[in-house]
């Protein structure tokens, strides 16, 4: 397999990367990582007339603190932020599905926002962005900075609120509740195949109750699935597995996956709610054994 031919440039500066971007517009095609485009590219799913090559834009690569939660950039690699203790502390549902994406030779070279970016239904990070209320923020030579949030980031099949001179320079995760059990699962044909059906669940408990749930699936839409329904209805709940039960039926009845070669959609319903069952029920045990350690002093372990 043989990519159509291309132009290649690659950058060194942020500015010049945005030029060309607003000089060649929906011919030009960013590569941050390459581990998505390359092989469309080899398939001819995309056909750019030029690739521009973020790789060696500095400052789009950073992990930091910022304001009680994590400033994350585009072309920080999967393999950093899954060894990084500051992304296991603030962002423990992030941690938890980084293992998920590929193998670790993929995840050494792809990065965060060319995962976002490509916006593959069944992909991981964006049912992450999407349950931690991600901010992304974006950059164009002719109107600056903007910031999307993840439930309008993603807007089809690949698709997203990108314009072609845009760039997607950072991830914003807010801080969130300290105690929070969280817990990512997936069923995948192998491992390191993308998701059939994925969910991204984090729970908060608080005198034994439900106090705070974030629920969102990956691969049962065009876009990452956002449970508010069932985050609501789990508030003031008794973390018990007949209440899990209902809500994963609730959850599995209002999906409408695709039927392809790999699954039907009545099958990928019932993963859905067996997984949406399972890791609630695993995220309120992990919520509860951080309210135990508080309670001893013994500090919350993210």
């Amino acid at each position: 397999m043989k990519p159509p031919p291309f132009a290649y440039r690659a950058p060194e500066s942020l500015g010049e990367a945005l030029a060309l971007l607003a000089e060649h517009g929906d011919d030009a095609k960013v590569l941050a990582g390459g581990q998505s485009l390359v092989p469309l590219l080899n398939l001819r799913l995309a056909r750019p007339a030029l690739l521009v090559d973020l790789a060696r834009v500095p400052g789009l690569a950073g992990v930091d603190q910022r304001d009680g939660g994590l400033a994350l950039g585009a072309m920080a690699r999967e393999r950093t932020l899954e060894r990084s203790q500051l992304v296991r502390r603030l962002a423990p549902l992030l941690s938890a599905a980084l293992p998920f994406i590929g193998h670790p030779a993929i995840r050494s070279r792809g990065t965060l926002g060319g995962s976002l970016a490509h916006a593959d239904p069944a992909a991981e990070l964006p049912a992450v962005a999407a349950a931690l209320d991600a901010e992304m923020v974006v950059l164009s030579a002719a109107r600056g900075e903007r910031t999307v949030a993840a439930k309008d980031f993603f807007s089809g099949f690949f698709s997203t609120a990108l314009e072609p001179d845009e760039i997607l320079t950072e991830v914003r995760i807010p801080r969130l509740a300290t105690g929070m059990g969280v817990c990512f699962m997936e069923v995948a044909r192998r491992h390191g195949d993308f998701a059939m059906v994925g969910v991204a669940v984090a729970v908060r408990l608080e005198a034994g109750n439900i106090a705070e749930a974030r629920l969102a699936l990956t691969g049962v839409a065009q876009v990452p699935v956002r449970a508010i329904d069932a985050e609501r209805s789990l508030v003031g709940a008794a973390p018990d597995p007949t209440r899990f039960a209902g809500v994963a039926e609730a959850v599995a009845d209002g999906l409408e996956p695709r039927s392809d070669l790999h699954g039907s959609s009545g099958y990928r319903r019932q993963v859905a709610r067996a997984l949406v069952r399972r890791a609630l029920a695993v995220a309120s045990r992990r919520a509860a054994v951080h309210n135990s350690q508080r309670d001893l002093g013994e500090g919350d372990t993210g």
